[in-house]
C-alpha cells in the first residue's frame, strides 16, 4: 500500500480517532495502520502532527480569549447589578486561573531544565 494514505491516517489519529477511524479516512485497513504505528517516524509524526493541532487551538483560544476579557471590561461599565457582579467574579477567575498554569508552566520549566542539566 502506498504511502500516500499515511498523512490521512496520521491526521485522524492526531485528532484523536481510533485505529479504525484512521483506516476509514485513510482508506486503508486497520491492520494497515496498525502496521503503520510500528514504525517509529509513523509514530512521531502522528505526535508532530497533535502538536500543532494543540498549538492552532491555543491560537484561536488566545483570540477568543482577548474578545472574551473586552466583553467582560465592557459589562463592568455598562450592564447594572448582578450582570455586572457576574463579569467581575469570572474576570477575577480568569485571572487567578492564568496566574496558577503560568506559576505551573514556570516550575515545570525549571524541572525540565534541571532534568536536562542533570543527563549532560
Amino acid at each position: 500500500m502506498s504511502t500516500k494514505h499515511r498523512p490521512a491516517a496520521v491526521l485522524a489519529l492526531a485528532q484523536g480517532r481510533t485505529t479504525g477511524q484512521a483506516a476509514t479516512a485513510a482508506g486503508v485497513s486497520g491492520r494497515t495502520v496498525l502496521r503503520w504505528l510500528d514504525d517509529p517516524t509513523f509514530r512521531q509524526d502522528v505526535t508532530d502532527t497533535r502538536t500543532e493541532l494543540l498549538h492552532l487551538a491555543v491560537g484561536r483560544l488566545a483570540a477568543g480569549a482577548t474578545k472574551a476579557v473586552d466583553a467582560l471590561v465592557d459589562a463592568l461599565d455598562t450592564e447594572k447589578g448582578q450582570a455586572r457582579v457576574q463579569a467581575a467574579r469570572t474576570l477575577l477567575d480568569a485571572c487567578l486561573s492564568l496566574r496558577e498554569s503560568l506559576d505551573l508552566e514556570q516550575r515545570l520549566a525549571a524541572h525540565e531544565a534541571d532534568e536536562e542539566a542533570r543527563h549532560r
